[in-house]
């Protein structure tokens, strides 16, 4: 069964983008991705995470959603620049990702889905 996958900055490397070994923005992930990145202690972050559970299960083998506790994978939250949580990064196959903060509804993310992930 799908589920959400948390990564760290090792996994990031190569789910995501290998930061090492490329300056510009590379894509490494075979399926578009959302990532959430997140704090254990964050109440949106909550109230989010079973919506993020539950479009995995719906959209199982067309993008693969991620997780990142800002608490423990510094590196990556500060490479973001992430200042609020949740933000939650759109990263299409082909593309720059884009960046949106806060706890969204399930309707906006699946339109944000077809719109920057090209995925329904």
């Amino acid at each position: 069964m799908a589920q959400v996958e948390y990564l760290n900055e090792e996994t990031f490397k190569t789910k995501v983008f290998n930061y090492e070994k490329n300056k510009e923005w590379k894509f490494e992930g075979e399926l578009p991705c959302l990532i959430d990145f997140y704090a254990d202690w964050c109440g949106p972050c909550k109230m989010i995470a079973p919506v993020l559970e539950e479009l995995q299960k719906e959209y199982d083998g067309k993008l693969n959603i991620y997780k990142i506790d800002t608490e423990k994978e510094r590196n990556l939250a500060g490479m973001f620049g992430i200042q609020s949580i949740p933000s939650l990064l759109f990263v299409p196959k082909e593309g720059q990702p884009q960046m949106s903060q806060g706890a969204l509804p399930k309707e906006n993310l699946k339109k944000a889905f077809a719109d920057v992930l090209k995925v329904n």
